[in-house]
């Protein structure tokens, strides 16, 4: 008996569509802290960005090279 990583992606991905504002609202929360506790601003702020390109509540079609939740890349 192994994991079925297909089933665990099908399931985030549903996950991050019911609660992308939840999830987005998270990453900011933890942006602004790790920016105060640690700095780095520009780097943090591209992690956050990254974690909000895989949310729907914030697409982002000006980059299409970065692959979307649900495509194949």
């Amino acid at each position: 008996m192994g994991i079925d990583f297909n089933e665990l992606k099908k399931r985030a991905e549903g996950l991050a569509e019911q609660h992308g504002d939840k999830i987005d609202s998270a990453a900011e929360k933890a942006g602004e802290f790790a920016k105060r506790k640690f700095g780095h601003d520009e780097q943090i702020d591209q992690a956050v960005d990254r974690i909000q390109q895989w949310t729907p509540e914030n697409p982002r079609p000006d980059n299409p090279d970065t692959p979307q939740p649900g495509n194949k890349a």
